[in-house]
């Protein structure tokens, strides 16, 4: 962690008990004010609120979709730090890969069954790039919308979309400060300021400076600062422009975990490797983040019934990453290596591992996104029928450019050779030899996207309504690949692939409301992924083969159906959710089994079968719950070509689980609110999973879990509370982020125990 991080570190933890010594001291001051009335019912965010988008044209109640809305207050009571924590204790059945692709290391969410990385926006526009999303500061919420659902976010979005709501001004005085310290050199301090700056300009500001340990862990550590300032002109008038920006700077040691192994020779991590262990080197592993992100919004109300709404946004998002993953020659203490069962080579002694692969490899990469959407919402009624119509229009442009090489090389980019061996019970986690990035490839790719839409609600009578939406997009892609010969050399490049395609998404729901607050609905919608969805990568390609073939493959098809039903009940406190779903990919891109075929064949299919239960709300006005219930049951239903099976070969693959699909999961958390002191709880299950056939041709499954955490919080005083956080409570040992295949693998374990004290003050 660079000085300057540490530095604030050792400040904030002395400004933090500073803080607390004078909150303290002026304890009974405070509290002859009165303390802050805890006793009014509070509407929780999302439960009869409206979600973000406008293309969403009902409110959650009547809305023909499983959708998960995690407020910034349910983030702030469980001390979540970034999306994957947001996620994995708010969406029971998410999972997170190796997160590592062709953008690079960062985010690899999986969501009912079917990959979510590509599928993540800010404010409802695309947020493409591979990185590791790592703080809430400046989250209003965030929305999961489960189910395919291209119509809504675009290209891709087979298992579901993920949607960062940012926040901006509200039009009122208000003020938020906070300050933490916690074990494993956890230092926080956060600021978000709203102030009126004329009665029709308001301005918001969040600030945020952070530095950890990843709990458990003897090398990794997270370090960041951020600031997000905003003003919106034309509060109360039917004219209003809010102009946000974002900057953002990480500088982290990431995690990639110990050796794991998951066949028929060990299950799980290697003997003698200890979850805090570190297989990298700490003085040259590095991911550094710059996050910019320029955004416009201008609304304008014609009428009480027709509003339009245009946002347009410029971002850029830069990682620069060295990493050196646990990959290479391993021998356990019985002799043999762990993934295959053969004995260990005569240069590696038990108990030891040989460094190799992709040791020392680094990666610069830089995301542009520029794009402008535009939203007209009409309401008006026909012969009775109310209806709500959004139609609208979007155009965007992404641009990808990235170097690939590695850095340990001495200046004239010569390798060192075969490198230290390592204990696995004790690494040397320290890097002797000369460091130096030497750049050997490139790439440079870029999307051009236009789409058209239409979303309509029609209320007909009192207790049916539909709920349709229809997308029709041009998706252009280009991408080109270049190498470079030795240091300084110009990059050769390689002829430009390209694909272009049409995209037509839709989505149809029915809704009956029995009564006024419940609903119960059918839905059925699809989405379409081409060839070509992402900068970073020419057309899908086989792993032997970037020639471009596959940029003729047509798109990729998922459809998913759902029947559900929601029940606002406690007085209206409290949303209750039930669904019974299947998505299904229709057709997925597999291997031709034909040498003389090169392009890819869209043979594979596959499903997931689920149910989903949910509560949102207040039970009474002191006792809040948030809980989520997953059953996923998943099923590969083919997995090779039509040509491949006619030619006799068999689908072994054929009636398996998918992978990173656990059949249950579970979440919860739950505040009491004594009147000075809340406590909250929480829970999560995960059950085991597999990640496709070992070597002896068997599945084998991870272990399930469960993970508890608490909080208190004291009012001090109206304005001042203290809160405590204990995350992983009986400190259970679980592995995330799996990668396992026939010769090496790695998991990441899941945060230990850490306890935090934090000091909040609003006014």
């Amino acid at each position: 962690m660079s000085k300057g991080v540490r530095s604030f570190a050792r400040g904030a933890q002395l400004a933090v008990l500073g803080a607390s010594s004078l909150a303290l001291m002026g304890q009974s001051a405070w509290a002859q004010e009165g303390a802050r009335d805890r006793e009014d019912p509070i509407t929780v965010t999302g439960v009869r609120g409206e979600l973000e988008s406008p293309r969403y044209t009902a409110p959650l109640l009547d809305t023909p979709q499983t959708i998960t809305v995690i407020s910034e207050e349910v983030i702030g009571q469980q001390n979540l730090l970034n999306l994957r924590e947001i996620l994995a204790t708010s969406l029971p059945g998410v999972t997170f890969s190796a997160g590592e692709g062709g953008g690079g290391y960062g985010d690899g969410i999986n969501l009912r069954g079917y990959s979510a990385t590509d599928n993540i926006g800010i404010d409802g526009v695309r947020d493409t790039a591979q990185y590791t999303r790592t703080d809430p500061f400046n989250l209003e919420q965030v929305e999961v919308t489960s189910g395919a659902n291209s119509v809504y976010s675009g290209v891709g979005a087979v298992g579901g979309s993920i949607n960062l709501v940012s926040k901006r001004p509200r039009g009122v005085d208000a003020a938020a400060l906070s300050a933490g310290i916690g074990t494993d050199n956890y230092a926080r301090v956060t600021a978000d300021v709203e102030q009126m700056l004329t009665p029709s300009v308001g301005g918001r500001l969040n600030v945020m400076m952070h530095s950890n340990d990843a709990p458990g862990r003897d090398v990794e550590e997270y370090g960041r600062w951020g600031i997000a300032p905003s003003v919106t002109f034309g509060f109360g008038s039917p004219t209003r422009v809010t102009l946000a920006a974002v900057h953002q700077e990480d500088d982290n040691i990431p995690e990639y975990g110990v050796p794991f192994a998951l066949g028929p020779f060990n299950d799980g991590p290697l003997p003698g490797s200890d979850p805090s262990n570190y297989y990298g080197y700490s003085n040259v592993d590095r991911q550094e983040i710059t996050t910019d992100m320029v955004t416009a919004i201008i609304e304008h109300d014609f009428s009480p019934t027709m509003s339009l709404r245009n946002l347009t946004r410029y971002a850029q998002i830069d990682q620069f990453l060295v990493v050196n993953p646990p990959q290479g020659t391993w021998c356990v203490d019985s002799g043999i290596n762990p993934w295959t069962g053969a004995a260990c080579p005569a240069e590696v002694a038990p108990g030891f591992y040989q460094p190799s692969g992709p040791r020392g490899t680094t990666r610069d990469t830089a995301n542009q996104v520029l794009v402008n959407q535009t939203d007209l919402t009409m309401r008006f009624d026909t012969g009775g029928i109310s209806h709500t119509m959004v139609a609208g229009l979007s155009v965007s442009q992404e641009d990808y450019e990235r170097t690939n090489g590695n850095s340990l090389r001495d200046a004239t980019g010569a390798s060192p050779g075969t490198l230290p061996q390592m204990e696995i019970a004790n690494p040397v986690t320290y890097y002797s030899g000369p460091v130096n990035y030497i750049a050997t490839s490139a790439g440079d790719g870029e999307i051009s996207n236009q789409a058209i839409y239409l979303f309509e609600r029609a209320e007909i009578g009192p207790h049916w309504e539909l709920n349709g939406g229809i997308r029709f997009e041009r998706n252009e892609g280009s991408f080109r690949s270049g190498s470079i010969a030795s240091p300084g050399a110009p990059i050769v490049w390689s002829p430009e692939t390209g694909n272009e395609e049409d995209l037509l998404s839709y989505r149809l729901g029915i809704v009956y409301k029995p009564v006024e607050s419940a609903s119960i609905y059918f839905a059925y919608g699809n989405s379409e992924t081409p060839s070509q969805s992402v900068a970073d990568g020419a057309c899908n390609e086989t792993a032997t083969s970037r020639t471009g073939a596959n940029c003729n493959v047509d798109p990729e098809e998922a459809v998913s159906y759902e029947l559900g039903g929601k029940w606002e009940t406690f007085n209206r406190r409290l949303l209750l959710t039930a669904a019974i779903f299947r998505n299904e990919r229709t057709n997925f891109r597999v291997n031709s089994g034909d040498a003389t075929i090169p392009e890819q064949q869209l043979d594979g299919e596959s499903r997931v079968d689920g149910l989903a239960l949910g509560a949102l709300g207040r039970i009474t006005d002191r006792w809040s719950i948030s809980a989520n219930y997953t059953f996923l049951d998943s099923e590969v239903v083919q997995s090779i070509s039509d040509i491949a099976i006619g030619g006799g070969a068999i689908d072994i693959d054929a009636g398996d689980p998918l992978p990173n699909t656990p059949e249950h999961a579970f979440s919860l958390w739950t505040t009491y609110d004594f009147g000075r002191l809340m406590i909250g709880y929480g829970a999560n299950y995960q059950g085991d999973y597999t990640f496709g056939r070992a070597s002896d041709g068997m599945l084998y499954y991870t272990d399930d879990y469960w993970v508890h955490r608490a909080m208190a919080s004291y009012e001090l005083s109206e304005h001042l509370d203290l809160q405590l956080n204990v995350n992983n409570l009986l400190d259970e040992e679980y592995f995330e982020r799996i990668r396992n295949n026939s010769s090496n693998g790695w998991a990441t374990p899941g945060p230990g125990r850490q306890a935090v004290v934090s000091i909040n003050y609003q006014f």
